[in-house]
């Protein structure tokens, strides 16, 4: 057996002072981190979307599997396949973001987007559509942040596209102004 030309290594030789002191320093740590919490006066400037108001209860986003949308599908009802909630107008109460699209059994069905608003109790209603299932159209990833709504929409150039295989690749955003929802485009992009 060669013999090692370092020397001796004394802390490998663990003893319960060194788990005290290792605990120790964790400790501090996990304190130090409670104590860093994000400033109240910075997030009050950005506000938050679903609020309670004047010691009531937060609000409830409408509830998408509750509402009629303006889909025509057949007899197969419809799929709620996304939904984001989130205060879109400033108004202090939050709405509903809906990808919804008619139930097939299989293939990719074109999506609709609504907006839904309404009453604690009540069923939500429509407010807005922002995507149209008669457009053709499959939603990739939609969110909702600072009232402003994004999504990706997916397409085809033409009838001879396969419905599997979209071609076309839109980003969009929409944002409530002047009493309606304003629709926003990045460059589209060819091959999704």
């Amino acid at each position: 057996m060669q013999t090692s030309e370092l020397p001796d290594l004394a802390h490998t030789d663990t003893k319960p002072l060194h788990w005290l002191a290792t605990a120790t320093a964790m400790a501090a740590v996990i304190a130090a981190a409670g104590m860093l919490q994000p400033d109240p006066a910075a997030s009050a400037s950005t506000p938050h979307r679903t609020t309670t108001q004047h010691g009531t209860a937060p609000v409830a986003a409408p509830d998408p599997e509750r509402a009629t949308y303006p889909l025509e599908c057949g007899g197969l009802g419809n799929t709620v396949a996304q939904q984001r909630p989130g205060d879109l107008d400033g108004d202090g109460r939050p709405e509903t973001v809906a990808v919804v699209h008619c139930a097939a059994g299989s293939g990719t069905p074109p999506s609709g987007v609504y907006v839904l608003t309404g009453e604690s109790g009540a069923a939500p209603r429509v407010v807005a559509t922002l995507v149209d299932p008669t457009e053709k159209l499959s939603v990739g990833d939609v969110a909702v942040r600072d009232g402003i709504i994004s999504a990706t929409l997916f397409g085809y150039s033409s009838a001879d596209v396969p419905r599997c295989c979209p071609d076309r690749q839109e980003k969009v955003t929409w944002q409530w102004r002047g009493g309606a929802f304003v629709r926003a485009t990045a460059p589209a992009s060819e091959g999704a």
